[in-house]
């Protein structure tokens, strides 16, 4: 069943002169001043042995492309819609509309159910549920027949399904006690016969879904939402018409209302985190091995906890001497003291014996090293340590470099802090401040492709550890709907290696880009549609490394969702936030942070000094705003590729958490073996590991210079970032740079920023300084 949305005439013309579309019938109206003729009579277009072309891109009860295999009955009706830059009620896709719908024609709904009963008369296999709507088979992108439609008239004459009231009452008590799981309703609406993938989350096909089932079956109570009363009608509906598949349903619903009985993680409160003496079931029959741990430290710091569960006293050794404790323990009691006088650079070992009394247990935490500020130290201050790189960026800044902001870190110390040049120079138009702004060290940047490792990929690595995430299994494991075209066989992996064969880039954000018009989006639920299921693969999988944004598009959609949140709250709140870090964040601007406090990016907006044009560019200067493209205007400023904003200081105890294995004093994310996973070497090309990029004995000399370990890692972004972890050196630098905030040289076609000229914006050359200072004064002091 579908309405034609224009007149009789009109019909007549797009379903039989042009060709594009057709149907078997079409029902008429009264009172249509397009209609000639004196009595309403049902026309036959297509013989119904034939197919006609109404039903489009379709599915209903596991059959698609229904044009195939079903009998298009057109009826005149005309909606008065208005487009609308909303997804509002009864919209869909990026044909958004708002629609009233009138009251259908009495004459032509008789008209109507005296054809669909000599139908279903010569076809009997049609049962009760495959007389449908076109909103039903194609809910992503149709509303008719529409609200007004008179489904349950036809069903009182025998023709399509309804509910039994009695039924539909009993599971609304039901439900108003205790709803399904959203899961598990996509999984019910799939089993009457809607083309819906499980997610397990409120995505916009199932919101479109409701409002289509809502339309046929519950039109006085249309609102997309999964509540008590819409999903009594289907419960209701799956009861009459699919028994079978309702117990399966109703089976999955009994177990989700159990209590959740499996263990919930929960992350270590340091590096050690453990019950002493171990657990006879953990016990090694080599005895020597009990009861021992390893952990991190630098040379006089770090401390120790215990919790006394039940002992009185124990006898705890770090590296090989015996702490001096309390004399007797007190159950229950938590006992802190100074490591600073056992403590050496690297590993260290803790051992403990002789808990007592026999069987009683204490609970041992070890924090992960924090941060300590030495750059400021005059002492340090007269070595006049990294003078080389001072003068390097110093004289680029004289010579129009912008400005930078530099960390280094060794052996848990920040040896180098300091900002060079400005933050802004430029005013809107490209006119010369008179006053320029100046860096600071707490100036914030757009950290660009830097995001991918410090927000992705931080939450992948926690998901894996939690047991929430296997990066060896498919990513339609995790997103069903990314099905069709091959996607079924990429693994999350090969988006972490970039080995799935997409190209490097799709430019939603403008019509002109490569694949066309209708990847065109400046909406987030679009875009993230395009890449579930339109973007195409450039090669075949794991031919080559190419270095892609829409990989890591994807894994930050697989963060949000596994988390059940929107990247930015997740990575925000289970991460940053534990860290007490209050200036990294997605959307600065939204929450909280001022222009000023942010170095500024391209100065005529993202128009490349006016070479380009799109719908709503920015040509004002950016500041505070993600400068890519992709990720501002497309994704709304949060994408698993870009958007991140932080400090030097910030993204420093990131580093350190990753030169820790994996935590920062009490906070544990992941474990040294996960870290290991993710930075270790690609099989195809080395200088990939699993999101990071790697030295890999100098093949990527530009970023890491020539000094830095095999093992090195960290990655560079766009606007002027650069990373570099170094575990063999306990050695960790940020260089974070607003190159791209100057001019623009050549011509419309070849053109290049001034700031990427310049050796600070090339990063190797920095880095290849500091490494030397750091190697030749080996004690780091």
């Amino acid at each position: 069943m579908h309405y034609t949305a224009i007149n009789y005439q009109q019909s007549v013309k797009a379903l039989v002169e042009n060709g594009g579309v057709s149907s078997h019938y079409l029902v008429p109206e009264s009172l249509d001043d397009s209609y000639d003729f004196s009595d309403l009579t049902v026309y036959r277009l297509v013989d119904e042995q034939d197919r006609a072309w109404h039903a489009g891109a379709s599915y209903w009860q596991g059959r698609r492309d229904l044009n195939d295999h079903s009998i298009g009955i057109e009826i005149v009706n005309i909606p008065e819609c208005t487009r609308t830059e909303n997804i509002a009620l009864l919209s869909r896709g990026s044909d958004s509309k708002n629609c009233v719908f009138p009251d259908y024609d009495p004459k032509q709904i008789q008209l109507l159910i005296e054809l669909s009963k000599d139908i279903l008369a010569r076809n009997p296999d049609i049962g009760p549920t495959q007389v449908i709507g076109h909103a039903d088979i194609a809910p992503t992108r149709k509303t008719d027949p529409g609200p007004r439609f008179p489904w349950y008239q036809l069903y009182k004459a025998g023709i399509g399904a309804w509910y039994e009231k009695s039924d539909m009452d009993e599971y609304w008590q039901i439900f108003q006690r205790d709803l399904p799981n959203i899961g598990l309703v996509q999984k019910a609406l799939n089993s009457y016969g809607y083309g819906i993938t499980e997610t397990g989350i409120l995505d916009q096909q199932t919101i479109d879904t409701l409002f289509a089932f809502q339309m046929h079956f519950l039109p006085w109570h249309i609102n997309g939402k999964a509540d008590e009363k819409t999903l009594a009608a289907l419960f209701a509906l799956l009861k009459k018409y699919k028994p079978k598949k309702l117990d399966t349903v109703w089976q999955r619903y009994q177990k989700e209302r159990q209590p959740d009985v499996r263990p919930v993680y929960l992350a270590k409160r340091g590096q050690i985190d453990r019950v002493f003496p171990d657990a006879e079931e953990n016990r090694s029959t080599r005895e020597l091995v009990n009861d021992r741990a390893v952990f991190k430290a630098y040379k006089g710091r770090g401390e120790i906890i215990i919790d006394s569960i039940s002992a009185v006293s124990a006898d705890i050794f770090i590296n090989g001497q015996k702490l001096s404790i309390a004399n007797e323990m007190l159950a229950g009691h938590r006992y802190q003291y100074s490591l600073s006088r056992r403590t050496k650079n690297g590993d260290n070992t803790l051992r403990v014996e002789n808990v007592m009394p026999e069987g009683a247990e204490i609970n041992i935490i070890i924090p992960y090293p924090k941060l300590m500020d030495e750059s400021d130290d005059k002492d340090v201050k007269k070595l006049k340590r990294f003078s080389l790189v001072d003068k390097l960026i110093n004289d680029d800044i004289e010579q129009g470099f912008p400005g930078a902001a530099l960390l280094v870190i060794k052996d848990g110390n920040i040896i180098k802090n300091e900002a060079y040049g400005y933050a802004r120079k430029f005013a809107d138009g490209g006119e010369p401040l008179a006053q320029p702004i100046k860096m600071e060290k707490n100036t914030l940047f757009d950290i660009a492709s830097n995001t991918k490792m410090f927000a992705t990929n931080f939450a992948l690595m926690k998901l894996v550890e939690e047991g929430r995430l296997d990066v060896t299994k498919p990513m339609s494991f995790y997103l069903p709907d990314y099905d069709g075209g091959g996607r079924e066989s990429r693994l999350v992996k090969d988006f972490l290696t970039h080995t799935t064969g997409y190209d490097s880039q799709v430019q939603f954000f403008t019509k002109e880009n490569k694949l066309g018009e209708s990847f065109y989006s400046q909406d987030d639920s679009k875009t993230k549609q395009l890449i579930l299921h339109k973007v195409p693969f450039d090669v075949g999988r794991n031919i080559k490394h190419v270095y892609s944004d829409t990989n890591f598009m994807l894994l930050g959609m697989l963060v949000e969702r596994i988390s059940g949140q929107a990247l930015d709250a997740y990575v925000e709140q289970h991460i940053y936030q534990q860290l007490n870090l209050s200036n990294t964040m997605f959307n600065p601007l939204t929450k909280g942070k001022y222009k000023q406090q942010f170095a500024a990016t391209e100065i005529h907006g993202t128009t490349r000094g006016g070479r380009i044009d799109f719908n709503n560019v920015r040509e004002y200067v950016l500041q505070g705003e993600v400068h890519d493209e992709k990720a501002f205007h497309s994704f709304n400023g949060v994408a698993g590729h870009a958007g991140l904003f932080s400090t030097t200081y910030e993204i420093a105890v990131l580093m350190q958490t990753l030169l820790n294995g994996g935590g920062y004093d009490d906070k544990h994310f992941f474990s040294q073996s996960i870290l290991d996973q993710f930075t270790k070497p690609d099989d195809g090309n080395g200088s990939f590991g699993l999101g990071w990029r790697r030295n890999n004995n100098g093949m990527l000399k530009w970023h890491f210079g020539p000094y830095a370990s095999p093992l090195a890692y960290g990655h560079t972004g766009w606007t002027g970032t650069v990373t570099v972890i170094d575990p063999e050196h306990d050695l960790a630098i940020v260089l974070l740079t607003n190159a791209r905030h100057s001019m623009i040289e050549g011509d419309d076609k070849h053109y290049s920023f001034k700031g990427k000229q310049f050796e600070t914006g090339k990063y190797g050359s920095i880095i290849s300084l500091i490494y030397e200072e750091v190697i030749n004064n080996s004690s780091g002091n």
